[in-house]
């Protein structure tokens, strides 16, 4: 994650130029629309309901922090990952039976585990999910290179 020009600005505004600081990796937020919460098989969840068929995929080595969820609907789900080359699901990757019922941040729970590739974001019923769910996705890609692929 260190490619990228928020952490130039950052190690330059700082003034190391010599690789000495780790600038780590930054915390991003993704939009997600969870059309049906009540799917039996692993779905993927779209970015907005206005776009139900353009899903959220999260990069290689993403872990969720935290699930916002400002449109809540009823009961809980498991949220996974699907790959989006190899097709491998690993259901509730991300969260087992998390709760959906009510509007708030979620950090509770999460599996706090990377990614191993290029993932849907994907649903699926726990216990009596239903309804609309939406919110969003607080993640970070872990950098194996610790910073020192650009100064």
């Amino acid at each position: 994650m260190a490619v990228s020009t928020t952490q130039s600005i950052w190690r330059s505004g700082g003034g190391d130029q010599t690789r000495t600081a780790y600038c780590g990796s930054g915390v991003m937020a993704a939009e997600f629309y969870i059309a049906d919460a009540s799917v039996a098989a692993a779905t993927n969840v779209a970015v907005d309901s206005t776009l139900l068929t353009t899903y959220v995929v999260l990069p290689a080595g993403s872990v969720v922090t935290g699930v916002i969820i400002n449109d809540a609907g009823t009961g809980s789900v498991d949220l996974g990952t699907i790959g989006v080359v190899s097709g491998t699901a690993s259901n509730a990757s991300i969260a087992n039976n998390m709760t959906v019922s009510a509007t708030g941040v979620i950090t509770s729970g999460l599996t706090l585990t990377a990614t191993t590739e290029l993932a849907y974001l994907t649903v699926k019923i726990d216990t009596s999910g239903a309804g609309t769910v939406g919110g969003y996705i607080t993640y970070f890609v872990a950098d194996p290179l610790y910073g020192q692929q650009n100064v």
